[in-house]
């Protein structure tokens, strides 16, 4: 018999204070697309644990580049909402080298999906974003107005236009036919399901099978990209879910809504939170000759807040969580 490894949902219930009428019934019928990824796991397991009917298709069963297909499965199955959690995503690497791919399969698959939402009539469409949206030097914490202020991080500038282009067709959608969709834009994500692919992920599982493999192998160090002082801020997926569903059933304006902590810390803290959470025992030194990416990424999450939202997971209990549940799966 093979152990249980899947992710314990801690439930998180909606904020007493928050005023007015749910926006999704009870029981919803979700479509929750990119289910099988870092955030549309986490958002389909807290919409389960809400009660609502969570539907879902693999790539294998449905590509969602593919706009016909897509608007014909969601006019079948008609949803009342839509979770477009569904992205290429990658780390600096992955989108350095292959900017094509990161734009035009995320224009794609935006494009058929709320497109086909439309199409079918879905009365709620909640479309997921990133942080890179905002200017490489915008103002600290970040607000949710910065957008298209200045020049992106040319790093990430592919997905981030892709995903801005998104924004834009939410609220094109909802200023020319008046659809309830809505838009959220996560801080850096970690958690179950992650990808810890050294060749594609992002920073903190980067960090953690780095420094396992080090801790395994006895290296005396570990060499990390840039200079260890950009501040980065990082939510567990379970918090990021939680948020989807609040702004689900409460938020309904236009533009992006931001969902982080509000707190950031530098690579450098945060390799050293990794080194003890891995017991690694050697060195950490840095390639300056490799880049930073954006100095600082802090969002402000004032709308978010104001909601009654609060986020649940500890950031050194959150990474000794996920590389547990990758110490089960790999």
């Amino acid at each position: 018999m093979t152990a249980d490894t899947s992710p314990k949902l801690t439930p998180v219930s909606e904020p007493e204070h928050t005023p007015g009428p749910s926006l999704l019934p009870r029981p919803a019928r979700i479509f929750v697309a990119g289910h099988r990824g870092l955030v549309g796991s986490a958002v389909a397991r807290r919409l389960e644990a809400d009660g609502h009917e969570v539907l879902t298709r693999g790539r294998d069963q449905l590509d969602l580049r593919d706009a016909a297909r897509t608007e014909a499965f969601l006019r079948d199955v008609r949803p009342d909402a839509v979770v477009l959690a569904a992205a290429k995503v990658g780390g600096i690497m992955a989108n350095s080298t292959y900017p094509v791919q990161f734009l035009e399969d995320n224009l794609r698959i935006q494009l058929s999906v709320v497109a086909g939402a439309h199409s079918a009539d879905v009365p709620r469409l909640l479309f997921l974003g990133s942080s890179c949206i905002y200017p490489k030097l915008a103002d600290q914490p970040i607000r949710e107005d910065s957008l298209l202020t200045g020049a992106l991080e040319p790093t990430n500038e592919a997905y981030a236009i892709a995903k801005i282009a998104g924004i834009t067709q939410v609220n094109a959608y909802r200023s020319q036919y008046g659809r309830s969709y809505i838009s959220a834009m996560p801080t850096n994500l970690y958690g179950p399901g992650d990808n810890f692919d050294l060749a594609t992920s992002h920073v903190l599982p980067a960090l953690i099978r780095r420094f396992h493999e080090a801790r395994e192998a006895d290296a005396a160090q570990v060499t990390l990209w840039g200079t260890g002082t950009p501040r980065r801020e990082f939510l567990h997926v379970d918090d990021v879910a939680a948020a989807c569903a609040l702004l689900l059933n409460r938020y309904d304006e236009p533009g992006p809504v931001n969902i982080g902590c509000g707190e950031d810390l530098p690579i450098s803290e945060l390799a050293s939170i990794v080194r003890e959470v891995t017991a690694y025992q050697g060195e950490i030194t840095w390639d300056t000759t490799k880049p930073d990416g954006t100095p600082r990424k802090l969002l402000d999450v004032t709308r978010l807040t104001e909601l009654g939202f609060k986020p649940a997971v500890e950031l050194r209990d959150g990474i000794a969580a996920t590389y547990e549940w990758w110490l089960n799966q790999h």
